[in-house]
């Protein structure tokens, strides 16, 4: 029986005291729970965790508990009932992703308690301890008390030891700011990326999230310092958390009420903790396995791919499309707001084809569109607003079966509350039934949902392109937002935002360092062959041209066998290298000075020669892009030096060599 087992069994054996403490340890010993239930001041049996990493504490004593509409709250007054240890360990694959397998490898605690009520209400906590953080949700089961609950506030605190730096934003598509975490506002978003030391960084967030209310964080209210004896434990091997000292708690922050039947689990909550902002984002795999298996038995009808969006609505430009597509190795061409009505019009009709004359001319025979890209491999995504989605979605999913399409693009839609969180799930899970991808767009954030119904694809949660950000927003999205899964970008080539922001070797590294299984590319640019645009405010009239960074574009795929972040500062620089098969890719992205960096060569194969083809900016270069195109051998001995201007990038191939 290992130590954690003889842990548990010890505290069982405890005739219920007043105070009990539980320590869990990730298989790897470096990640430590801390439970506890304990008095704390007037209140008796309060429930409290904390979590440290190699020894430092990351959270302090923070407590748990839940607020219902009617009756005490499940906050106090409870006793164990009793405390069950395991593990588990497995190694399973995705449909797609940002590596080809996936450790799910944690130890486990679960607490049931009673509190003093009668008859006693029942409440259940799980805590789990992963190499890559620490998690934890709550379950009311079903019991005599009570057979629903009206959940108004979840208090789950994260009680940081120190007035950190962290990086905070307040709506999915914001500008972050770097902060000290008392300056923290009530709606923060998650994931919350903090560093806690030169040489460890945290992250706060949730996974799972399906049908409860989304969580986002606020400062916790009326703290002030805890002081507590070691008499406290009973158990001489487990130390209380360190005691909490100022005002740089956090607490959930619920979207609304939750009412449900019971039994109800909550989402998981979880904090993510690692030496480096890079380390975290190889561990993002966590929020993945904290979700259910795939509930898809056949999933070889939901393919990744390259998109190029169809700006003008028209046919000819949806065949243009389908033909650049085919030329450039693209995978899908979407047809977005526009080809049904107008979107924010209640009376459009996105069972039909009837073009927004604010949008285009015309004309557009989308069935013949679709049927010209489903004949050359290329598949057709469509748009559809939530106005349009809430009314029609039974009828339209599996008319856009019949249609021949391949995926739906759900926009501005509902997102935050219990109703719409579970009606937007529910939407996928649809989709899925008619064999039809999905791409959310707008405020909605990843909780690692694509795992258990992989036709999610992606979805926006993020000030890309389209918001035209600056390097240091979109490299501290790169270390905080992607913590959560893949991100809809909406990369620029030829607008002008990429000549005031970035540069076209930075936009060349986003489709690998901004993950998205549905990459979209030229996001306002159109094909050669494809007609005048008209109308549609902000975008390029600027045709794309033959480049020849270009071939970068061509080749890059959009998921990946193997991930590694060879540097990365938030808010400042990253490289990242990816694998598929025996090709790797490597992006970087700069912002803020002009930069130098090694990168060495070692993750590749020994004893093996390779071709790396090197994109980077140079002013000298006689295109409108600027771009240089370098090739050279390397081997696994070889470091390139990677320089880049104050918002410049670079990016590189590197396939063996013939």
């Amino acid at each position: 029986m290992t130590s954690l087992h003889l842990l548990c069994a010890a505290l069982c054996a405890l005739a219920l005291p007043a105070v009990t403490a539980a320590e869990l340890k990730s298989p790897d010993g470096k990640v430590v729970v801390l439970f506890s239930v304990r008095d704390d001041g007037g209140e008796k049996g309060c429930l409290f965790y904390g979590v440290s990493y190699r020894g430092k504490p990351i959270l302090a004593e923070s407590r748990l508990g839940l607020t219902l509409k009617e009756g005490l709250a499940l906050t106090a007054g409870f006793k164990p009932v009793k405390l069950d240890c395991g593990s588990h360990d497995e190694t399973w694959k995705p449909v797609y992703g940002e590596r080809s397998s996936i450790r799910d490898h944690y130890n486990q605690l679960v607490v049931d308690l009673a509190d003093g009520q009668t008859p006693p209400r029942q409440l259940r906590l799980t805590f789990r301890a992963y190499d890559e953080g620490a998690a934890f949700c709550y379950t009311l089961p079903k019991q005599a008390a009570m057979d629903r609950v009206s959940i108004t506030k979840e208090n789950s605190e994260f009680r940081f030891t120190a007035d950190h730096t962290a990086w905070a934003v307040y709506s999915a598509q914001g500008n972050y700011a770097k902060v000290a975490l008392a300056k923290i506002k009530p709606g923060c978003e998650r994931p919350l990326p903090v560093q806690v030391a030169d040489d460890c960084y945290a992250a706060i967030g949730e996974a799972k999230l399906v049908d409860y209310a989304r969580m986002k964080l606020a400062p916790l209210a009326g703290t002030s310092s805890r002081r507590r004896k070691e008499a406290d434990s009973p158990v001489a091997k487990v130390q209380p958390p360190p005691p909490y000292v100022g005002g740089y708690g956090l607490v959930s922050d619920l979207t609304g009420g939750v009412e449900a039947a019971l039994p109800l689990t909550t989402p998981w909550r979880f904090v993510m903790v690692a030496d480096s902002p890079g380390r975290l984002l190889e561990n993002n795999f966590l929020l993945l396995n904290l979700n259910d298996p795939c509930a898809i038995a056949d999933t070889a009808w939901i393919k990744p791919g390259k998109v190029i969006r169809e700006v003008t609505l028209t046919t000819v430009g949806g065949k243009a499309c389908v033909d650049f597509a085919v030329k450039r190795g693209l995978q899908y061409v979407e047809f977005d707001a526009g080809w049904y009505g107008h979107e924010y019009d209640d009376a459009a009709d996105a069972s039909a084809v009837n073009v927004d004359p604010k949008r285009s001319k015309g004309p557009l025979d989308l069935h013949e569109v679709i049927r010209y890209g489903n004949e050359h491999g290329i598949g057709v995504i469509l748009y559809v607003n939530r106005r349009a989605l809430e009314k029609q979605l039974d009828q339209i999913l599996p008319l856009y079966k019949k249609w021949g399409v391949a995926g739906v693009k759900y926009g501005f839609v509902n997102v935050g509350t219990q109703q719409w969180t579970a009606w937007l799930h529910d939407a996928v899970r649809k989709a899925a039934a008619h064999q039809l991808m999905v791409d959310i767009h707008d405020e909605y954030r990843p909780t690692g949902y694509s795992r258990t119904y992989p036709n999610l694809m992606t979805q926006e949660g993020i000030a890309g392109d389209e918001t035209s950000p600056l390097n240091t927003n979109t490299l501290t999205i790169l270390f905080s937002r992607m913590l959560g899964g893949a991100a809809d970008n909406t990369i620029c080539y030829y607008d002008a935002r990429v000549d005031r922001n970035a540069t076209h070797a930075c936009q060349l590294a986003k489709a690998v360092c901004l993950y998205s299984p549905w990459q979209f590319l030229y996001w306002y640019d159109r094909p050669p062959a494809s007609p005048q645009k008209v109308g549609g405010a902000g975008n390029a009239e600027t045709k794309i041209g033959d480049e020849p960074e270009l071939e970068f574009y061509n080749a890059v795929p959009t998921v990946w066998d193997e991930t590694q972040v060879i540097h990365g500062r938030i808010g400042e620089y990253a490289v990242i290298a990816r694998r598929s098969g025996a090709a790797w890719f490597i992006g970087s992205l700069n912002s803020g000075e002009a930069r130098t960096l090694d990168v060495p060569l070692k993750f590749l194969a020994r004893d093996r020669k390779y071709a790396a083809h090197i994109y980077s900016d140079d002013p000298s270069a006689p295109t409108r892009t600027h771009v240089k195109v370098e090739r050279r051998l390397v081997d696994a001995t070889t470091t390139l030096k990677m320089e880049m201007s104050a918002q410049g990038g670079q990016a590189i191939r590197i396939v063996p060599a013939r």
